[in-house]
């Protein structure tokens, strides 16, 4: 459940437990900050503060969950530098129809286009613009969002279909696009940090014959996407499809000239 900006609590009415929910994972200042509702956000934290102290164990002798739990919904490795997402959410409340200066993933420059906005979606620390292009949804990340402009027309989205519903869907459709399976052998060492990168792309882990190494499968949306592995250096052999092994000999081998010259100099 999440309180939208203008809703009313009255918290006299909670219970101890329900207001350490709503304190714990109702009331993300860093978000609320993020989208120009920090003033509402941190007098709601104030009342529900004000409640306080709980008892150090309740009824059941259970801790407080504020004293156990912590939740940090940034993405790992963020960058600290502010987003004006607010100034987006306010022009999209507009209900009207927005060119964007967009540039997409590995592209030079932006290029622009007129879409329909549903909202602004937030995930893994980033703030995403959902909207149709020509009837179709698409995800803009708000990163490589250049600009925007309202324009005087009523923005045309699908009937029956709210923002969380086709933001759902993307993600979704992102996830499962699999079209490319990269086999590998893989360090068993470094199984936990594959499952922590790759995420939904690695698709299975089988032992590899040896107690020292796993077969793992990794699902792509493309051929070029197989870089990812790059990372993994040494611990890593990719062995199927031939494709993805070439483009990584290719790759590793490149990187290795490159950096030969540079001693060389």
């Amino acid at each position: 459940m999440v309180l939208l900006p203008g809703a009313e609590v009255d918290v006299g009415r909670l219970t101890g437990n329900e207001a350490e929910v709503l304190e714990l994972i109702g009331v993300d200042l860093t978000r609320a900050e993020q989208l120009g509702i920090e003033a509402a956000a941190r007098t709601a934290a104030q009342k529900l503060a004000s409640r306080r102290p709980w008892p150090v164990r309740d009824a059941a002798g259970l801790l407080p969950l504020h004293d156990v739990v912590a939740i940090d919904n940034s993405g790992w490795f963020a960058p600290e530098g502010s987003t004006d997402v607010a100034a987006l959410i306010r022009d999209v409340r507009r209900g009207k129809r927005l060119r964007i200066a967009y540039r997409a993933s590995g592209e030079p420059a932006s290029r622009e286009r007129e879409v329909d906005p549903y909202g602004v979606f937030s995930r893994g620390g980033r703030w995403y613009l959902i909207a149709d292009v020509e009837g179709e949804p698409r995800m803009f990340a708000f990163a490589r969002l250049g600009s925007w402009s309202v324009l005087d027309e009523d923005r045309r989205v699908r009937a029956g279909l709210s923002l969380d519903e086709v933001a759902a869907r993307l993600v979704s459709d992102l996830e499962e696009r699999h079209s490319i399976r990269v086999t590998a052998l893989l360090d068993a060492k470094a199984e936990d940090m594959a499952r922590r990168i790759l995420g939904s792309r690695l698709l299975s882990v089988e032992p590899a014959g040896s107690p020292e190494s796993v077969r793992i499968t990794v699902g792509y949306d493309q051929l070029d996407a197989v870089r990812q592995l790059l990372q993994f250096a040494e611990k890593i052999e990719v062995t199927e499809p031939p494709e993805a092994r070439a483009l990584i000999v290719g790759l590793a081998g490149a990187l290795a000239s490159r950096h030969c010259e540079a001693n060389s100099r």
